[in-house]
């Protein structure tokens, strides 16, 4: 099509498209006000980043001097951000034209959740600190906890699960969701923001790991690249809708380490404290305490090369050709 030929074809083009937004909602937000900013989603991401590591993130050159002032002039901001974006979600939820009184209450209720999650920061870096040493004591590879906090997708993934993770249990919608798509966008790993995760968690590599929302994990567990901590089957109503709330993925105790590949799926699903899945495991069914879950490995077949087949019938090479 040559650009005359799109000119004039523009007009009918523009109005199939704005009919297709007419006749199906699902795909549009038009009309409609309030709806979070994945942009400012992620600029939180990055100051919790700066506010749970200083030093490593953002602002650099800090000293016992100066902290204070960076930190009192990077909580703010958090807040603020986050209760412009706790107060989008909640309206978005009751969107439809919301009432100035819905979206007066929106706002108070938003500030109050802010201010809630920023009490929890110091809690939650002490429990960051954990998963950051358990990175460094499970992976020989690594020189430091400086090279942990700066380079494993493990850590990054789970510093930001562990923040999503106290908003969705403000039943705070959408925001979650987004913080936990972005860390999966970043590092392959994806975490729900529902999963409950104990104390000095590790992600070794990482790669394709997914933990679904109502996963249980104990304290010290470790899992490797391409676990999959999921769901066997979802219940469904009369209607064939699937019902929600309802206990789906897998409960790990404490000391459990699950290697590569390996998929444990089901809500009754229980790893005993202290058991190893090994890797390409499919596992359905609970394992008691201490027990090693591993498959027969496969039958290895190596075949020598064939000998190279000559032509008889071909004149010899002179020795001059090389």
């Amino acid at each position: 099509m040559s650009a005359k030929e799109l000119g004039e074809a523009l007009p009918r083009l523009v109005e199939r498209i704005v009919d297709s937004y007419r006749s199906d909602g699902r795909t549009q937000h038009i009309d409609r006000q309030f709806l979070p900013s994945q942009a400012k989603i992620v600029g939180i991401c990055d100051d919790l980043l700066e506010l749970t590591y200083p030093g490593y993130f953002g602002r650099m050159n800090l000293t016992r001097h100066n902290i204070s002032y960076h930190v009192g002039e990077l909580l703010p901001r958090i807040w603020e951000t986050l209760a412009e974006q706790i107060h989008a979600c909640l309206c978005h939820e009751v969107q439809g034209g919301a009432a100035s009184e819905d979206v007066a209450a929106c706002r108070e209720q938003a500030r109050e959740l802010a201010t809630t999650f920023v009490e929890m920061i110091p809690d939650l870096r002490a429990v960051l600190a954990d998963d950051v040493q358990a990175a460094y004591d499970g992976d020989p590879a690594a020189s430091g906890t400086a090279e942990v906090i700066l380079s494993y997708p493990g850590v990054y993934a789970v510093t930001i699960h562990r923040y999503a993770h106290e908003l969705y249990k403000l039943d705070v919608p959408l925001l979650p969701r987004i913080m936990a798509e972005h860390a999966h966008r970043s590092t392959g790993i994806d975490i729900h923001p529902g999963a409950r995760i104990g104390r000095s968690f590790f992600v070794d590599h990482g790669t394709a790991v997914v933990i679904g929302e109502t996963t249980d994990i104990g304290d010290n567990c470790k899992v490797y690249q391409s676990v999959t901590l999921g769901a066997l089957s979802f219940a469904k109503d009369d209607r064939g809708r699937v019902i929600r709330g309802t206990k789906r993925h897998p409960t790990l105790g404490r000391n459990v380490t699950i290697y590569s590949n390996a998929s444990v799926l089901g809500g009754e699903t229980n790893v005993g404290d202290g058991s190893i899945v090994g890797g390409s495991v499919f596992l359905t069914r609970s394992v008691e305490p201490g027990h090693t879950v591993s498959i027969s490995p496969p039958v290895l077949k190596v075949r020598p090369p064939k000998p190279k087949q000559t032509d008889a019938s071909a004149p010899p090479v002179p020795d001059w050709v090389i």
